[in-house]
């Protein structure tokens, strides 16, 4: 069994103290209860599909390509025919 010392903010300390209340429990079984919770959200986190973490994620309004990413060699082609004229 280990033994840790944990050092709590004030406002930390504060949610922890109502925690203990409500519950009646003490010190120990409070923390480890949160511990508990914690490592299931870890766990439950990191088994996001990649579209999920993508959805997420702010890229901006898009639609400025002017191929699709198959296509490269065709997109180029336009690119350069398009600088060409300028």
């Amino acid at each position: 069994m280990g033994l840790r010392t944990v050092r709590l903010d004030d406002e930390t300390e504060k949610v922890f103290k109502q925690v203990t209340k409500k519950t009646g429990w003490s010190v120990s079984p409070a923390l480890k209860r949160g511990v508990l919770v914690l490592q299931h959200e870890v766990g439950r986190s990191s088994q996001q599909s990649a579209f999920e973490i993508y959805r997420r994620l702010d890229l901006g309004p898009g639609g400025y390509a002017i191929a699709p990413s198959t296509e490269i060699r065709r997109g180029m082609q336009i690119a350069l025919r398009r600088n060409s004229r300028r």
